[in-house]
């Protein structure tokens, strides 16, 4: 089933807006510093991001759980209401089911089912008719003031029946009960039966009766498009794809966008939603670098794209090796033909010979000799780029990004993958992507930051919609599960994780040492954790042989040609090309790897495998549950015993499951415990569908 098949999710669910009351005007009320409570305590109402001051963020149809503390004085019932406000003013309310009563913990299961911005609530409010309900139950079986609980019964019903906004089958029903309640004839027990479990009842839980309803705040929530959360990338530099060494000439011939375009259908095919290119645009020739990052090219070395910036323009120009905007326009529309977004690296950052270096200088950092600074991060040096300086002409900067960006959406680009946005201003991204959003909310921008957690989060909070992630250098079962359930707990009401097992700067000793398994098993992982994931081209070929003293890889695309022989390894079939489209094909088909916050371990007895689950409930009722189990150990073959936790998956701890394998068809029958065996002489990972 693709998310297709999931349809539109319908309106949301629950009563109709009801009138809300307030305490009389003259109820006095607490001074600052104290903030008024209101008469029904609401407090500590999650998810809440930076104290309100930021969005959580979600998709269309995207469940996600509203939690809050709320309560009362005395013994009266009190109840609880999510309330979501859409970006047209209406509102739809949630009622909400106490979870933990000792606590005052009330929670409920909310989805929005359109994009924008939406606001969100929680209503705690006095319950008569739960409060009858209960006093009634224990007092009339005790024959303890029978005629005036079925009076009080009486009162309660019909104020219900008086309010102005219930139909009328709604108040018929209600007072039907009134008459049940006052009929001499049937006996206080009988008449408290009938009307607690017939028509009334119903009616008063669809449309409760609500008094001293008290608000909370409202919380601003970000509503975007799927793809925001679920998608699968795939990594290419565009002069690579279509290059060849020319013996001949003695030197490489370039690719250019037409020809990238060939490589459009095989990444369609293996199932991927983007297709990420790195920078397009001119490169300098000051300090270019050569392979392997020395500083000694020659003159057929292409250099870094990430020097951005030559005579032949600088962020809005494209290098004329790889063509003209025609040809990036026909290799946009080729893209969409095969069901693929375009998504472009933002580099903010400039090679000597760029435009603004001329234009501009004091977009730069002058050191004392009078040099312009170039990019260091010690020991490592970049002596082909200079960073701009945003301090001394912020005005005029954010200006000109803000134009680079519109020339590449004009140009049919919708993603962006942003490079070392943490070495960028956070003020400035939150001012380039809301400006963006007004015209644009279908964007979406990718962070780069491998950095420290705040900055990773605070990027994710003033509007990144994805983030880069530790994944790549989480290795063991500890390590894979607590930053499983870091990513996908409170965090995941504004970041998005998007797992990379390698990336073109990226390639960890498990990558170069694993062998097959390990690149099969990093990839499983990355695809089934996370709603998001992503590949470097490469990938299918398992190139894992790094450059000495560092984690990436040798012979390094950043700086040179790299012609994989597409053709070849298609004809070979010795690539993981099927195991990465078998995977795309997974997601796809169970909606419950596409989301984030339904991420559940589980035990092995072996310490070098995971287990996890992902469960959904589809619209139908139905729910799609999927199991993963992989062995992190790629050198052997390991067997064990996998203990499922039953009661996070909705069982009885003596049920019996039918499972399906999904990577090799095979079923089985499976309960509590169960035996698994997984390693390099079979496969690595079971990704088992739950029946």
């Amino acid at each position: 089933m693709s998310t297709d098949d999931l349809g539109d999710p319908p309106p949301f669910e629950g009563t109709p807006s009801p009138p809300r009351t307030s305490p009389a005007p003259t109820t006095p009320v607490s001074a600052p510093p104290q903030h008024p409570l209101g008469r029904i305590p609401v407090q500590d109402v999650r998810p809440c991001v930076d104290h309100g001051c930021r969005p959580a963020k979600s998709v269309v149809g995207e469940p996600f759980t509203v939690t809050a503390t709320v309560f009362r004085e005395g013994h009266d019932a009190v109840n609880a209401t999510v309330v979501l406000t859409a970006p047209d003013g209406t509102e739809h309310h949630r009622p909400m089911t106490c979870t933990n009563p000792g606590l005052s913990h009330w929670e409920a299961e909310v989805s929005a089912h359109t994009t924008g911005a939406w606001t969100y609530r929680v209503e705690g409010w006095s319950d008569p008719w739960a409060t009858w309900v209960h006093d009634a139950s224990i007092k009339i079986p005790a024959h303890i003031d029978p005629e005036l609980m079925r009076a009080e019964g009486v009162r309660v019903l019909t104020r219900a029946a008086d309010e102005p906004h219930r139909s009328e089958g709604g108040r018929s029903a209600l007072r039907s009960a009134v008459e049940i309640l006052r009929d001499p004839e049937h006996q206080p027990t009988a008449a408290l039966h009938l009307v607690t479990t017939g028509p009334a009842s119903e009616e008063l839980v669809e449309l409760p009766l609500r008094e001293m309803v008290t608000p909370s705040a409202e919380l601003p929530l970000l509503v975007e498009r799927e793809l925001a959360l679920y998608g699968s990338w795939y990594e290419i530099f565009p002069r690579s794809e279509g290059a060849h060494f020319d013996e001949t000439a003695g030197h490489w011939v370039t690719g250019t966008l037409r020809t990238a375009a060939r490589r459009l259908p095989a990444i369609a095919g293996m199932g991927f939603d983007v297709v990420y290119l790195t920078p397009v645009h001119p490169i300098g020739t000051t300090a270019r670098k050569g392979p392997n990052n020395t500083l000694d090219a020659s003159p057929h070395d292409p250099g870094s794209p990430y020097a951005i910036g030559s005579p032949d323009g600088g962020h809005d120009a494209i290098h004329p090796d790889l063509g003209t905007f025609e040809d990036f326009d026909a290799f946009v529309a080729d893209a969409r033909d095969h069901g693929l977004e375009v998504a472009l690296d933002l580099a903010l950052q400039c090679s000597p010979d760029h435009p603004w270096v001329n234009e501009h200088p004091e977009w730069f950092t002058t050191r004392a000799d009078g040099t312009i600074a170039y990019a260091e991060n010690p020991p490592k040096k970049y002596q082909d780029i200079y960073p701009v300086n945003f301090d001394t002409d912020p005005a005029g900067i954010y200006a000109e990004v803000r134009r680079v960006v519109q020339v590449w959406i004009d140009h049919g680009v919708t993603l962006f993958r942003v490079d070392n946005p943490h070495t960028k201003p956070v003020e400035f991204w939150q001012w380039l992507i809301q400006d963006v959003a007004r015209d644009h909310p279908e964007v979406i921008w990718l962070s780069e930051a491998f950095t420290k957690p705040a900055m990773m989060h605070t990027l994710a909070k003033v509007g990144f919609q994805q983030s880069y992630t530790y994944f790549a250098w989480r290795n063991t079962v500890a390590e894979l599960t607590e930053y499983g359930t870091e990513v996908s707990g409170e965090a995941a009401a504004y970041m998005r994780p998007s797992f990379w097992p390698t990336t073109h700067d990226i390639l960890t000793p498990y990558m170069q040492f694993g062998g097959p398994a390990a690149w099969k098993v990093r990839a499983a992982l990355a695809a089934t954790m996370v709603p998001t994931w992503g590949i470097y081209s490469g990938y299918e070929l398992m190139e894992h042989v790094a450059r000495p003293g560092s984690e990436e890889q040798i012979d390094n695309e950043k700086y040179e040609y790299k012609d994989r022989r597409w053709d070849e390894v298609a004809e070979s079939g010795e690539s993981l090309i099927g195991w990465l489209t078998m995977l795309n094909a997974i997601r796809r088909g169970h909606p419950s790897l596409q989301l984030l916050r339904n991420l559940t371990f589980h035990h092995v007895d072996d310490e070098n495998l995971i287990a996890y689950s992902k469960a959904r409930t589809l619209p139908d009722g139905s729910e799609d549950l999927v199991v993963v189990v992989a062995n992190l150990d790629p050198h052997s073959t390991r067997e064990s015993t996998l203990r499922l936790d039953m009661g996070a998956l909705g069982r009885e701890w003596d049920a019996r499951l039918q499972v399906t394998d999904l990577v090799t068809g095979a079923h089985w029958e499976w309960g509590e415990a169960n035996y698994v065996r997984l390693g390099v002489d079979a496969e690595p990972v079971h990704i088992v569908s739950v029946r």
